[in-house]
């Protein structure tokens, strides 16, 4: 698994991860609610769309929009097994473990902070 300092490096090298930013509706849903709320559901998301072992949809599973979790997920390349992989060096195959759910989290609770305007 690679260092989020790492993950977030290369990823401000890609023109692809680079252009999401929240905006409208899921900007405004992040701003109405608490951090804390985004990331309960972004780990029922994970949990159900990325953890399990064999995902059916894999790389199809992750809207690119309708919640703030779902654009983070594009930006921070955790949005399917084979983003994991390459991005993380998370393999697929098997299901995540605790160590590589709170690092996906934590990707996602980077992003959405530095999404936020500062007060």
């Amino acid at each position: 698994m690679r260092d989020l300092d790492d993950v977030f490096a290369r990823l401000q090298t890609s023109a692809f991860r680079r252009r999401f930013r929240l905006r409208g509706r899921e900007l405004e849903y992040l701003q109405s609610r608490a951090l804390d709320t985004v990331l309960q559901h972004a780990a029922d998301f994970v949990a159900k769309r990325l953890a399990p072992a064999d995902i059916p949809n894999d790389g199809k599973q992750t809207p690119m929009r309708s919640h703030p979790a779902f654009i983070a997920q594009h930006a921070t390349a955790t949005c399917c097994r084979g983003c994991l992989e390459k991005w993380h060096r998370i393999p697929r195959g098997r299901a995540l473990n605790e160590d590589e759910t709170r690092h996906v989290l934590a990707a996602l609770e980077r992003w959405l902070r530095a999404q936020l305007p500062e007060s």
